[in-house]
């Protein structure tokens, strides 16, 4: 027989209850409901799910202090449901409580049950909710699942090549990373001396999640020796930033 994984869903609007609870048991789930967090706790307690779907936004307990309670009582999976509303901020403090993931109100059923299959096959108590996400700076949010980045408030897809180029930076923001070690971690120790490759990339990097390709409010370059990812420390888009030094 079939093992039912048990999902408890902690949401304060009823429609959006209603609609998970017919997403999850249309793919077989077992779904325990909860209408706000003093319950969702009880029924943690009670039924020991085998992950949790928690809102954020709720009134008097909101989503954070309710993962905090429910980390008291097991290490169990929990991926916070957030709208768009909610800040980049508010996602990084779900992470730094003990969120394994998030997704983004309104999402879709094969968005949900994705996710909740690959924290479930990540099973709790691993690393995978640390190792999962780079985040430099509240505004930006690296995941290493869906190479995709949170960057002022939008989701941006990386194909693969990018995506390495883009996580070698942001592991280190600040630090220039030389072109010869960009080579050599994304395509490999035979393309290093090809610092066109590595430029070609990070233009397009740049046009994905800059204003422009000429933008250089994010990667910055240093003539004959890298680049590097700094956070802007004005969120207006016109504060000066530091010179740029390729002649991209």
């Amino acid at each position: 027989m079939k093992h039912r994984f048990r999902v408890l869903v902690i949401e304060d609007n009823k429609e959006v209850l209603t609609m998970v609870q017919m997403m999850l048991e249309r793919e077989g789930f077992e779904v325990i409901m909860a209408e706000n967090a003093l319950i969702g706790l009880r029924e943690a307690y009670r039924t020991h799910p085998d992950i949790v779907l928690l809102d954020v936004m709720m009134p008097e307990m909101d989503g954070f202090e309710t993962l905090q309670r429910i980390r008291e009582l097991t290490d169990v999976p929990v991926i916070i449901m957030t709208g768009h509303a909610t800040g980049a901020e508010d996602v990084v403090r779900g992470f730094t409580t003990g969120a394994d993931d998030y997704i983004t109100k309104p999402f879709n059923r094969a968005e949900l049950i994705s996710r909740i299959y690959a924290r479930l096959r990540g099973g709790a108590g691993t690393d995978s909710g640390t190792n999962a996400y780079v985040s430099p700076d509240a505004s930006v949010i690296l995941n290493v699942d869906r190479h995709e980045i949170t960057i002022e408030g939008r989701h941006v897809y990386l194909p693969p090549k990018e995506f390495s180029v883009l996580q070698l930076l942001l592991r280190q923001p600040g630090q220039v990373v030389p072109v010869d070690t960009i080579l050599a971690h994304v395509w490999g120790e035979e393309r290093v001396g090809e610092p066109d490759l590595v430029k070609q990339y990070i233009y397009r990097i740049r046009k994905r999640i800059e204003a422009g390709p000429d933008s250089r409010r994010y990667i910055y370059s240093v003539r004959g020796g890298g680049y590097y990812f700094e956070v802007p420390t004005s969120n207006d888009p016109t504060s000066e930033s530091p010179p740029d030094q390729d002649s991209e």
